[in-house]
């Protein structure tokens, strides 16, 4: 999966929030294909699991609670260089920095709730991606 594979989380608020299909139109227009997808619902148990990196953090308890707090939709996105481009696609994790056009600076509604998750290296993008989805779930 290294370098044109990356995986995105959208977040409880931007799902309840109905903002699921516009983020999908956006990944897809910035060419990304999408090649695995699902909504699901994480537990807390999950939460702390798949957050656990950040388990001596004072956010991690709130982080997981907010996780864990509605349905969240991940996904595996390709493209060439997928990680440094879906991080620019995405901005900055404070929505308030985040460049104008970026899906947070669109749909954030705070630092914690900012819409998406982005993996942040090829390693936690494959580590993510196996957390969410089995191997015949990975085109």
């Amino acid at each position: 999966m290294s370098g044109n594979k990356t995986f995105t989380i959208i977040k409880p608020t931007a799902v309840k929030n109905g903002y699921t299909g516009n983020i999908l139109a956006i990944i897809s227009e910035a060419g990304f294909k999408i090649v695995a997808l699902k909504l699901v619902r994480l537990p807390f148990k999950g939460a702390e699991e798949f957050y656990k990196v950040h388990k001596d953090k004072p956010f991690y308890k709130d982080l997981c609670i907010f996780m864990s707090s509605g349905p969240i939709v991940a996904a595996i996105l390709e493209k060439e260089n997928a990680i440094e481009e879906y991080r620019k696609l995405i901005g900055a994790t404070n929505p308030e920095k985040a460049k104008e056009g970026t899906i947070r600076k669109m749909f954030a509604t705070s630092m914690q709730q900012n819409a998406v998750h982005g993996s942040d290296s090829d390693e936690n993008a494959i580590i993510e991606s196996n957390f969410f989805f089995s191997g015949i779930e990975m085109v």
